[in-house]
């Protein structure tokens, strides 16, 4: 009789590289898409390759008022075919083999919110900050392409400025992308007159000027900055699932002890458990999007590591793009 595999029966150290079971994997990338603003916002696009083609509707269209015998007139529909390329990304945790001991399920089962967060910040971050970007785009990039870009503090004419750098180029916002520190700042973002007060912010609806707002967790993006922008122009992808694998033959350079030196998996008794994904993005209108005291994008597409530098440096796109430029 066949025998067939049960995570349940079988512990890491046992099976130490392979794919992380489906019914795990797909929890962990559920976890992903329901924190990543990215993945909450953005428009999903089935992916069965590192690379797709597809069409999306850019503008046209239109509707006339005719007689009963007239022609009706047409409006050509502006299409364009675009290329969306997933890129690797990896996380690694450090773990005791005490943990590795137990069943695959159990154990990923355990590590699931670790895995899904490293994920879903990292890809936030490089997809709406341009931090540490492989991809030809972010949020950033097309802020700064489209010159949608404002500065200045958070109060009621400002964040009205900045829905009209949308307005102008006839995009309607869906939603804005803030941050818990600016809470402050948007409820004092109110404008009297006659003796009314009329505020653009509700807290408990979640919700600026009507428009749906969610925060993001990243000290990359600063106090003080929003973006906005319809992100039905927004597109994702992940075309593949989880893999794994676990090693003790290495220095973790970039995770430290409490003394500052670096984790030694053999000297300390633990293993290095490493999961990676492909996931992807892309901007398909620079125009749709705007910012207040926008990041700028790091600009360092297809200078990651493995593009002839190796780095082992925590911020590593940018190290490598600096070990480019002085070579």
């Amino acid at each position: 009789m066949p025998q067939t595999f049960d995570p349940n029966n079988v512990t890491l150290l046992q099976k130490r590289d392979g794919s992380i079971p489906e019914k795990h994997a797909i929890l962990t990338i559920q976890e992903i898409m329901q924190n990543s603003k990215v993945m909450q916002l953005g428009k999903y696009e089935e992916m069965d390759g590192l690379e797709k083609k597809f069409d999306v509707f850019v503008k046209g269209g239109g509707a006339y008022w005719v007689d009963e015998t007239q022609k009706i007139p047409t409006t050509k529909s502006e299409w364009k075919t675009v290329e969306m390329r997933a890129k690797k990304l990896a996380v690694i945790l450090p773990v005791s083999d005490e943990y590795l001991e137990w069943g695959m399920s159990n154990f990923f089962e355990f590590m699931k919110p670790k895995i899904a967060e490293a994920f879903y910040k990292k890809f936030d971050e490089a997809v709406l900050l341009g931090k540490n970007n492989p991809f030809k785009q972010s949020l950033a990039r097309s802020i700064a392409t489209a010159g949608t870009n404002i500065t200045g503090s958070i109060d009621y004419d400002t964040i009205l400025d900045l829905e009209d750098k949308l307005y102008d180029n006839d995009i309607e916002p869906n939603a804005f992308i803030s941050k818990a520190q600016n809470h402050s700042a948007l409820r004092k973002a109110i404008k009297t007159e006659n003796g009314v007060a009329t505020s653009l912010y509700d807290r408990s609806n979640g919700t600026i000027d009507g428009i749906t707002t969610v925060n993001l967790k990243s000290d990359t993006m600063p106090k003080g900055s929003l973006i906005a922008g319809n992100f039905d122009y927004l597109y994702y992808g992940i075309p593949a699932g989880l893999k794994y694998s676990v090693s003790d033959q290495s220095q973790l350079s970039t995770l430290t002890n409490e003394d500052g030196t670096p984790i030694n998996l053999f000297e300390q008794d633990m293993k290095a458990l490493r999961v990676t994904m492909h996931v992807a993005a892309l901007v398909v209108k620079d125009e749709a999007f705007a910012g207040l005291n926008m990041t700028t994008d790091d600009n360092v597409f297809e200078t990651m590591p493995g593009h002839g530098t190796n780095s082992t440096d925590p911020d590593a796109l940018k190290n490598t793009k600096k070990a480019k430029a002085s070579e």
